[in-house]
């Protein structure tokens, strides 16, 4: 199983809020080797500007390397992503950041974690856990 965490899943886990403990689990059973744990660049850089908005730039660096401690793959954008992800913008009516994720996921076996509820709306294409609401 590969699970792809979105901006809203890494930031509820550096909050510790509504479910962080999700969240820990899969970067823990990632770590054990027990299944992957992915991040779309898109979201890798979501999360170190909502971080550096909030707590500055030296928190910033902090807060990536400790990620990359997990050895969460950060998946690049490509041109073929970049199309995919637009299309599917187009189609589900979602933010394009949110759609980098619903790609991510676009293979069997793969779950996008999130908090964004926007993304009820690709559901039914792709699979996705939702963590509690706040």
């Amino acid at each position: 199983m590969t699970y792809a965490l979105d901006a809203s899943a890494i930031l509820r886990y550096l909050d510790g809020e509504a479910g962080s403990q999700r969240v820990a689990t899969i970067i823990k059973d990632h770590l054990a080797g027990r299944h992957k744990a992915i991040i779309s660049a898109i979201h890798w850089g979501e999360v170190a500007g909502v971080t550096c908005k909030a707590h500055g730039r030296a928190a910033v660096d902090m807060v990536l390397s400790r990620l990359v401690s997990f050895g969460l793959e950060v998946v690049p954008v490509t041109a073929e992503r970049g199309l995919r992800a637009a299309l599917i913008k187009v189609s589900r009516k979602i933010s394009y950041a949110d759609a980098f994720g619903v790609e991510l996921v676009s293979e069997p076996e793969h779950v996008l974690v999130t908090a964004d509820f926007d993304l009820k709306a690709a559901a039914h294409d792709v699979r996705i856990e939702f963590l509690p609401k706040k």
